[in-house]
C-alpha cells in the first residue's frame, strides 16, 4: 500500500445502503481542476460548499448536490481534496464515483484502498498513528464512554502523553550520550546531573501513562467473560439477566444448551462480551459432545471465567464429584481469571457457598451488582471514562518494552561505576518501543495491518 501513496484515490466515504446523503471523496497530490471542470463545470472557491449538478460525460445530470475543494495541505488528507455529497442512493453514488474514475483517468486516479484517506493523513503529518487509529476506534465505539474516549485521543491525549515521556528521554539520552565523549568525567557528571533521579521519575512517570492506558484498552478491546459449569446450573439464565433480555433457551433438562450463545453488555460503559457455553458433561450424544469441546475452547480464550455451580446441590456427592472434574481441568487457567459463582441462592434455603465465592440468583436478581462490580475488578478496571483516552493493545505492549528498557537502564545505572555503553543501548531501545505508539518508529507491514482494518472511503 505505502509504494502507491502518491496515486490520486477515489472511493464513496458513506456507509453502504441507502441515506439521504452519500459522500464520495478524492484525494491527489496533483490539481484536481480537470476533474472540478469535467464534473461541475464550474470552478469552486476553497473550502466553501456550492450546490451544483454533478455531470456525466454526455454533459447529463447523474445528481444534484454540494460540492466542496479543500486545497493542500488545508484538508483532512494534507492533499488536494474534492468532496460531492449527493443523495444516498447506492445507485447514484456508484455513478458519481465511476464518473470520478472517468474524469481523473488522466491523472492516473484509482480507487482508495481501506483505510488509505487516513492513512496518507498519518504519512503528510496531519496525524500521528495513535491519532490515526483512534479514527477508526470512534467509528467502531460500542459504548458512549469509549465514544468519548476515542475523541480523545484523536484529539492528542494519548500522543501528548507519550511526547511528554519522549521528551524526558531524549534529555535522558542525551545527557549519558554526551557523558561517553568525556569518559574521565563521566561519573560525577552522571551525579551531578541527577541521571538516576531522572530515570526514576520518568519510570514513575511512565508507570501512570501504562495505567491510563491499560483502562483505555478496556474501553476499547472489552472484556471476554465465559460462563462454564455444568449443565443446569444456571449459565443461560444468568446470560439473560446480565444482557436483560430472553437470549438463551432455559429449561430444566440438561445439556439444552448446545453452542455458544454471546451478546455484549456493558458496566460503566466497558463492553463485556459474554458467552454462555454448553454445559460440562461426558456425553454420548454427537451434538452435545460438539458444545462440549467448544465450550473448552471459550474457556481457553476467556479474559474472566464464572465458574458456576449449583448452591441448592452443595453435599451431592455425584454433583460434587464432577465439579471437582472440572476444576482438576481447570488448573491450566490461571486462577486469578477464575470467579468462583454459586448460583440460585433464592431457593437454596441454609446452604452456604465456600468463603471467597460469590453467592447471587440469576432468577431474582440477587447479587448481579456485586457480580458486576467483581468482573471490573477482575478484568482490573478501576478509572472513570472521564479524562480517558482509548487505547490498543499494541499500546500497551509498546509501553511495557519501554519499561522492561528502563528498568535494565536503571539497574545498570546502579552499578558501580556504570557501563555507560549498555545505558545508552537500553535508553535507545526504549526510545524506539516508545516512538512504536505514534510511529515515530514503524514498519511498513505494520502500518499497512493497521489501515487495512479500516472501512474505505476513510
Amino acid at each position: 500500500m505505502l509504494s502507491r501513496h502518491q496515486d490520486p484515490i477515489a472511493a464513496i466515504a458513506t456507509a453502504p445502503g441507502r441515506g439521504a446523503v452519500g459522500i464520495v471523496r478524492i484525494s491527489a497530490r496533483q490539481d484536481l481542476t480537470p476533474i472540478v471542470e469535467a464534473i461541475c463545470a464550474r470552478p469552486l472557491r476553497p473550502r466553501e460548499a456550492t450546490y451544483l449538478p454533478f455531470l456525466d460525460a454526455q454533459g447529463g445530470a447523474i445528481d444534484q448536490g454540494l460540492a466542496l475543494l479543500f486545497p493542500a495541505p488545508h484538508s483532512y488528507t494534507g492533499e488536494h481534496v474534492l468532496e460531492l455529497q449527493a443523495h444516498g442512493g447506492p445507485v447514484v453514488l456508484q455513478l458519481l464515483l465511476a464518473r470520478c474514475i472517468e474524469a481523473g483517468a488522466a491523472l492516473g486516479i484509482r480507487l482508495a484502498e481501506p483505510g488509505e484517506f487516513t492513512q496518507r493523513a498519518f504519512l503528510n503529518g496531519k496525524l500521528d498513528l495513535a491519532q490515526a487509529e483512534a479514527v477508526s476506534d470512534l467509528i467502531d465505539a460500542s459504548t458512549e464512554a469509549a465514544a468519548r474516549s476515542a475523541s480523545r485521543a484523536l484529539a492528542g491525549a494519548l500522543s501528548h502523553e507519550v511526547g511528554e515521556l519522549r521528551d524526558a528521554l531524549i534529555k535522558l539520552r542525551m545527557l549519558v550520550e554526551a557523558t561517553l565523549d568525556f569518559p574521565e568525567e563521566e561519573i560525577d557528571f552522571l551525579q551531578q546531573a541527577d541521571a538516576l533521579g531522572r530515570l526514576q521519575r520518568l519510570t514513575a512517570q511512565l508507570d501512570g501513562v501504562l495505567d491510563r492506558t491499560r483502562q483505555g484498552a478496556l474501553l476499547r478491546e472489552g472484556i471476554k467473560v465465559v460462563l462454564a459449569g455444568q449443565p443446569n446450573v444456571g449459565k443461560s439464565s444468568l446470560l439473560n439477566a446480565l444482557a436483560g433480555a430472553e437470549l438463551a433457551i432455559v429449561t430444566p433438562i440438561p445439556g439444552t444448551t448446545r453452542d455458544k450463545v454471546s451478546q455484549t453488555i456493558q458496566i460503566e460503559g466497558v463492553p463485556l462480551h459474554v458467552s454462555d457455553t454448553a454445559g460440562l458433561r461426558e456425553t454420548d450424544d454427537v451434538v452435545e459432545r460438539i458444545g462440549v469441546a467448544r465450550s473448552w475452547d471459550a474457556i481457553a480464550e476467556a479474559d474472566v471465567l464464572l465458574f458456576l455451580h449449583d448452591l441448592t446441590r452443595i453435599g451431592e456427592a455425584g454433583y460434587e464429584a464432577e465439579d471437582r472434574a472440572i476444576g482438576e481441568r481447570l488448573a491450566a487457567v490461571p486462577r486469578e481469571r477464575i470467579m468462583q459463582v454459586f448460583n440460585k441462592a433464592d431457593v437454596a434455603g441454609a446452604a452456604q457457598a465456600p468463603e471467597g465465592a460469590l453467592t447471587l440468583s440469576a432468577k431474582s436478581g440477587q447479587g448481579l451488582d456485586q457480580l458486576r462490580r467483581r468482573l471490573l475488578e477482575q478484568a482490573g478496571w478501576h478509572a472513570t471514562p472521564e479524562g480517558l483516552f482509548i487505547a490498543r493493545e499494541r499500546h500497551v505492549q509498546a509501553l511495557r518494552r519501554t519499561r522492561e528498557h528502563l528498568a535494565m537502564a536503571g539497574a545498570v545505572a546502579r552499578q558501580e561505576p556504570p557501563a555507560l555503553d549498555l545505558l545508552a543501548e537500553e535508553l535507545r531501545l526504549s526510545h524506539d518501543a516508545l516512538g512504536e505508539i505514534t510511529g515515530t518508529f514503524s514498519a511498513d507491514d505494520l502500518l499497512g495491518e493497521i489501515f487495512s482494518k479500516f472501512c474505505i472511503g476513510k
